[in-house]
């Protein structure tokens, strides 16, 4: 969540970084004033309160003094009844202020480029160049079938539009890709760990996805429970709601999951092969950092992922997200982008983010701080995306056969 302080202080820096987000004038209007209204409010409850205080006070002594204190009396239980009326305002208008501001994306970090939609992202670097085929390289998804590795007509059997079925060397090559992964980031200092695939909406509203993305997750029919979209979401919440000793920052982590994504909005978009699936295998790095720690980590984390495509000789490259293209919750996200020859394109792998203290906000996660409690920094991205790696690896490695040549680091996984 949003640092509502901010409107004080800094409103104008405040108001422009939600504008680069997309936000709609009339939700900025509505948070300012609801937060004006709130501080009126609790001023003015406030002052009831400490006319409580000193009226009782007074009662006690002129009680003791055997004075008459009725017409004392009458004035303390008609400010505790405006006391009354007044907290049920108070607590009224929070609720609806953090009902708004749960609505609010996170302001943007200050190096990102203001910009209207993926086109205005920025190049940062190319690592590795393509491959020179002599031969016209064909799709995943043509390889796949002929191969006998990718079954999407029994997918769509089992479970409609955007399911696939791996078989034989396809489901043995994803399967050593989720085991490499994992030991490549728990190399780099990350720690393995396995997370329930479903999770409550205090879980989902501490990472950012609830309220507002509800129509994009799946739901389990009478119970709080959610399939995860990514292992960000319980990884993340693993110290929701409490306190961390500063000594055991920053902590960094790694985690396989299905994930699951209704992938509202997205009719028409990659219809075919398996770039864009309901249910997908990701590996996630989450890290929660002091605030001061959190850059450092950022930049350890794109590395992580980035030399992970390097060791499997895929040609990526590194783009810093526009503030229209970012994510709700991220202030600052480098995504990377994998060359598929069979497309002629690059297209994302990995979304690595540095949300700040955003997340740490909604889920409470904070860590000592001398004598104080302060928010952590909350971080995440995938090392990698299993299935788009799978598809990578199939199209940067096909022969003019059609058969997959294995990259050499799989070999021993296989």
């Amino acid at each position: 969540m949003i640092n509502l302080k901010l409107l004080e202080t800094n409103y104008d820096e405040f108001v422009s970084k939600l504008r680069g987000k997309k936000i709609k004038e009339e939700v900025l209007s509505e948070l300012l004033a609801t937060f004006n209204e709130l501080k009126t409010k609790r001023q003015n409850l406030e002052s009831l309160q400490a006319v409580q205080n000193a009226k009782s006070k007074e009662l006690g002594i002129k009680a003791r003094g055997g004075e008459d204190v009725s017409a004392l009396k009458e004035e303390l239980n008609l400010n505790k009844a405006a006391m009354s009326e007044a907290e049920k305002v108070v607590r009224e208008l929070d609720e609806k202020l953090d009902a708004i501001a749960s609505g609010v994306p996170n302001i943007t970090d200050d190096d990102v480029p203001f910009g209207k939609d993926e086109d205005d992202n920025v190049e940062l670097k190319k690592v590795l160049e393509p491959r020179k085929f002599d031969f016209e390289p064909k799709e995943h998804y043509e390889l796949g079938e002929k191969l006998g590795w990718l079954d999407f007509e029994r997918g769509a059997k089992l479970a409609g539009s955007r399911f696939t079925v791996l078989k034989g060397d396809g489901a043995k090559l994803s399967r050593a890709l989720v085991n490499y992964m994992i030991d490549f980031n728990m190399a780099r200092g990350f720690e393995l760990v396995n997370v329930p695939f479903l999770v409550n909406s205090r879980t989902l509203y501490g990472t950012g996805q609830l309220p507002k993305f509800e129509e994009d997750l799946y739901k389990i029919r009478d119970e709080d429970l959610y399939l995860i979209p990514t292992s960000e979401v319980p990884v993340t919440n693993l110290y929701n709601d409490e306190i961390i000793e500063a000594s055991n920052l920053p902590i960094k982590m790694t985690c396989y999951s299905a994930c699951f994504r209704q992938e509202a909005g997205s009719a028409g978009k990659d219809t075919r092969g398996m770039i864009r699936q309901h249910q997908f295998e990701k590996v996630e790095l989450v890290s929660i950092t002091a605030p001061v720690q959190s850059e450092k980590v950022f930049e350890e984390m794109v590395a992580c992922a980035s030399d992970l495509l390097t060791s499997l000789g895929l040609p990526h490259r590194h783009l810093l997200l526009c503030s229209g293209d970012l994510g709700f919750s991220a202030a600052k996200t480098i995504d990377l982008e994998v060359w598929l020859p069979g497309q002629n394109k690059y297209r994302e792998i990995s979304s690595v983010s540095n949300t700040g203290d955003f997340q740490a906000r909604r889920a409470k996660i904070r860590f000592k701080d001398g004598k104080k409690n302060t928010l952590v920094h909350t971080l995440n991205g995938s090392s990698l995306a299993v299935g788009r790696t799978l598809i990578a690896i199939m199209e940067n490695y096909q022969k003019s056969d059609g058969t997959i040549e294995i990259p050499e680091v799989l070999k021993r996984y296989m």
